[in-house]
Order: structure tokens, then C-alpha cells, then sequence
């Protein structure tokens, strides 16, 4: 018995005093180019750890802190490998086959997470020819929890057909356009949760900081299959990997937030100035506006949108149309993916990038000039003019100042659209797309779907508010 005790003892000594680095740390990994990028692990106190990267070959060393955690920073060099990372302690870890290049962060509920084996039929599609050793992937494990923690499971591999089958089609297909078009490694994160709510995505202090997003927090609707409190994934899950350098986040959620649509832009606002803060950088944001479906309600979903297209305003973001990409207005998980991952990339392409992409805003409603019976509304982002895709203009009503909607008559004018109604004499507010499950056939020439609006801002009586 005491023989094994000190075997016990002397095997815990040793394990205490390795190196030991995050999950996220590892080999196959993609590091984000010609950056500041951080090392960070544990090890004994007072330990001298050195850091050698083979792309320039000089050591860098730091002594481990008090707690038992270390951290140094390299300086990448452009786009190449593959490279090799030797960190030197008491034991000396490897990493190998790491590529420079550009990395990004695919986050949501399940339209993010969904793959190909769970029906993403395009992502399908790809399988046979998906081995692609520039393109890496981080697969998360899902983890909440009460506080912060230092670390999540996950683990990188190379895309091929094993690894793509299980990781989200979304993200795949942005980062296959974009390593693509910019012809460098592409590394993407797979940090999502099918049902979780965005107050689940930030810290439970900033849920609590504004009325709104504080009752948002409070009315979440109890699921089983994704964690119902405030801030719980912000720690499980971002705040591990936040010292991990990266070139921007794509976003898809929202549906599970249609218990309190009011507070939506706010959340979005919160989330994405405190996710740049915890990076320190203010890296783009893109998202995508949800798809139609019907879930039965009335405006929840409408005013969810209308949210998401405030949230535009925000720098550095952008959003991505899909009332044009559902095949069933019965699945809340429109079974194709690579049209929204492409537009994702085209607006990293133009915004982040600068490369020149003809189209990739949706047209937006700017302004409404009223005159006896007809309304004319103006749009940008649609410089070469708009058209109806089915020959017919859908999705418009207009109301009078007795607040009744009822549907109305459309035709094209360029860049303007014409609008009236037969019993509405004296229109003041005009409606397009907005419900659960839209049709539109309203798209600019170059096949953008119109972002769905309303002119009015009457309260539609579905939330009470703190």
C-alpha cells in the first residue's frame, strides 16, 4: 500500500509539472496571419517555458505565474506552412502541421450547427470530394457553465469527408469560397448550439444591464435540449478560446429568441461589442436574417428580422437575406446550406478583404414619398433596379390611419416600387414581407432578395414589457 502511494505521488508530481496546453492549442491548427498570436497553457510556477516556431526559428521564453498559467505571444508571418511549434518546459510539447492563414469563428444555434449528416443535402453533396488540406476545422465540444472557464473540449482536424460530415455546413461553405477566392489556409471554429438563445452567448452581468434584455433573460422559454440561463455559454464556451486569434465571426440565430423580440437588437449590440472587447479587436460580425418558417405566431418572427436589420447599423456587420433559400416552409431548417455560406463570404470578400464583388447586399427600403391613393418607396442596393422573380409582386400591404392592413397591388419602377390598395384611400404605412413565413418575389437585379420592412413602428401588442 505504500509502495503505491508514493507511485501515486510521485505520478502527480510529474503531471504537475508538464507543460499543458487548451484544446483549442494543437496540432493541425490554423494560426491567423501576420498577427500577435497567443500561447497560453499551464505549467509549475516560476517554470521557464520557451516557445520556437519554425517559421522564423527564434525562442521566446516566459516564466510561469503564481497560478500555475503561463502565456507569450509570436508574430506571424503571411499565409504558408506547413509549420511546426516546439514548447519547451519540463517536458517539451510539439505541434506540427500548423498553417498560417485566416481564421474565423462560426457561431448560432442549429441552422449554424446543422451538417451533413444531419440533412444538409448540398453539404452531402461535397463529401466525396471534400479532402482539402488547406481548409482545418475545430470542432467544440458543447459546454455550459456557471463561471468562466479556462478551457473546452475540441479538436482539429483536417477537412476531408470524415470531418465534414459532422462539422456545420454554413461555416464550410463560406470557408470554402473563401480560400477559394483568396487562395490562403482557411480555419474555422465550430462554436454552436442547436435552440440556445443569444442570452446564453454573453455575460449574464450584460444580460442584466438594460430592462429589456434583462426580462429577455428572465422569459426564456425552458427547452431540453439547450441551457436556459443567462451568460452559461459565454463561459463554457467563448470564454476559453477568446485569447485565440481571430479574423472575424459569422452568426445564424435567433429563432429561439422569439419569446422577447423587443430586446433582440440590444442582445446583438451587447454580444458583439463585448465578444471585440474580449478579443481586444474589432473584428467584422456577419450574420444571417432568419429564414422563413411557420411557426404559428403572429409578428414574433417579423419583429425578430426587423431587429436583425437594426443591428446593421452596428460597424463591421453585416446580413445576409434568406427569405429566397427555404424549400419548406414546415422546416425550421431550410435542408440547404451553400447559398447562405456563399453570401456569408461575399461579404467578408468585399468588406474584410476588399476584393471587388458586384453583389452582396441586399436591396434595403430607404425611403416612402405618398401621393393620393399610391405610395412610392425607394431602395438602396439596387443600382441596376429591381424585378419581380415570379413575374408578380407579393408580400406588400398597406393601411390607412385606422391601422388596417390588407394586401396591395406593386409594380416596378427601376429602383421604386408603386404601391396601392383597393379600399385604402389615404395610406400612411406600407408593410412588405413582414410575418413568420414570407414569399417575396421582390429581388434586385442580381438576384438579391429584398431585406423585409415595415414604415410603421405602432406596437403590435405581443410583449409586455419591465
Amino acid at each position: 500500500m505504500k509502495t503505491a502511494l508514493l507511485l501515486w505521488l510521485l505520478l502527480l508530481s510529474r503531471a504537475q509539472a508538464e507543460v499543458v496546453l487548451p484544446s483549442i492549442l494543437a496540432s493541425d491548427m490554423v494560426l491567423q496571419q501576420e498577427t500577435d498570436v497567443a500561447l497560453w497553457g499551464w505549467a509549475n510556477p516560476t517554470e521557464k517555458i520557451t516557445v520556437t516556431a519554425s517559421w522564423d526559428h527564434r525562442p521566446v521564453s516566459v516564466t510561469g505565474a503564481a497560478d500555475a498559467t503561463w502565456k507569450i505571444r509570436l508574430r506571424t508571418p503571411k499565409s504558408g506552412g506547413p509549420y511546426v511549434i516546439t514548447i519547451q518546459g519540463n517536458n517539451t510539447v510539439l505541434l506540427t502541421n500548423i498553417l498560417i492563414g485566416e481564421v474565423w469563428l462560426c457561431s448560432g444555434q442549429s441552422n449554424m450547427a446543422l451538417t451533413a449528416a444531419g440533412g444538409v443535402k448540398d453539404a452531402r453533396a461535397e463529401l466525396p470530394t471534400a479532402h482539402n488540406p488547406n481548409m482545418r476545422f475545430f470542432k467544440m465540444n458543447r459546454r455550459a457553465a456557471a463561471s468562466p472557464q479556462n478551457d473546452v473540449g475540441g479538436n482539429w482536424s483536417i477537412c476531408d469527408s470524415v470531418s465534414l460530415k459532422r462539422f456545420s455546413a454554413v461555416g464550410y461553405f463560406f470557408g470554402k469560397k473563401l480560400q477559394a477566392q483568396l487562395g490562403v489556409p482557411i480555419g474555422l471554429i465550430d462554436m454552436s448550439w442547436g435552440g440556445s438563445k443569444m442570452d446564453t452567448w454573453l455575460p449574464e452581468s450584460l444580460v442584466n444591464l438594460y430592462p429589456e434584455t434583462r426580462h429577455s433573460g428572465r422569459t426564456m422559454v425552458k427547452t431540453p435540449w439547450a441551457p436556459n440561463v443567462p451568460g452559461v455559454l459565454f463561459n463554457g464556451m467563448v470564454a476559453p478560446i477568446t485569447p485565440f486569434a481571430i479574423a472575424g465571426v459569422i452568426w445564424y440565430q435567433g429563432e429561439s429568441n422569439r419569446h422577447y423580440a423587443p430586446a433582440y437588437y440590444q442582445l446583438t449590440r451587447l454580444l458583439v461589442e463585448s465578444w471585440r472587447g474580449r478579443w481586444q479587436t474589432d473584428f467584422p460580425f456577419y450574420f444571417v436574417q432568419l429564414a422563413p418558417y411557420r411557426y404559428g405566431g403572429t409578428f414574433e418572427t417579423a419583429l425578430i428580422r426587423e431587429n436583425q436589420t437594426r443591428a446593421m447599423a452596428i460597424p463591421k456587420t453585416g446580413m445576409v437575406v434568406t427569405t429566397d433559400l427555404v424549400d419548406n416552409l414546415e422546416d425550421i431548417h431550410p435542408a440547404y446550406k451553400k447559398e447562405v455560406g456563399n453570401r456569408l463570404a461575399n461579404w467578408a470578400l468585399a468588406e474584410t478583404y476588399h476584393q471587388k464583388i458586384d453583389s452582396y447586399k441586399s436591396p434595403q427600403y430607404r425611403s416612402l414619398r405618398i401621393h393620393g391613393n399610391r405610395m412610392w418607396l425607394t431602395f438602396d442596393h439596387a443600382p441596376n433596379g429591381l424585378i419581380a422573380r415570379t413575374g408578380v409582386l407579393t408580400e406588400f400591404e398597406i393601411a390607412g390611419a385606422d391601422r388596417v392592413f390588407r394586401k396591395a397591388h406593386a409594380r416596378i419602377q427601376h429602383n421604386t416600387v408603386e404601391v396601392w390598395a383597393d379600399g385604402v384611400e389615404n395610406p400612411v404605412a406600407v408593410r412588405f414581407a413582414f410575418r413568420d413565413a414570407p414569399e417575396p418575389t421582390l429581388f434586385s437585379q442580381e438576384g438579391l432578395p429584398v431585406i423585409p420592412f415595415r414604415t410603421d413602428d405602432w406596437d403590435l401588442g405581443l410583449f409586455k414589457k419591465e
